[in-house]
């Protein structure tokens, strides 16, 4: 982990194509690669939050069976069938 203050290297193809992307935009590739950074840490934080929510759900096994048992009794798409030779005991 670096400590703050420590510079950051890029490989050098890298570091080309956000030279390019800075000079469209307009802005130094400092400038650049923090808005990139600050991008890439709010996708993340959004991203464990929304995880971290649905986990705190209240659902339980029998709540997702109920669902499934509501839906129509068809048999599976092409493609979507149990492997042959599969029975109920492996899901458990």
């Amino acid at each position: 982990m670096n400590a703050i203050g420590e510079s950051v290297h890029l490989p050098a193809s890298l570091e080309r194509e956000a030279a390019r992307l800075a000079q469209e935009d307009g802005v130094s590739l400092s400038h650049w690669v923090s808005l990139a950074v600050a991008q890439k840490i709010g996708a993340v934080e959004t991203a464990a939050e929304s995880f971290h929510r649905r986990s705190q759900g209240s659902g339980t096994v029998g709540d997702a069976i109920a669902i499934l048992d509501a839906g129509p009794n068809q048999l599976p798409m092409p493609g979507d069938e149990l492997p042959e030779g599969w029975n109920e005991s492996q899901s458990k």
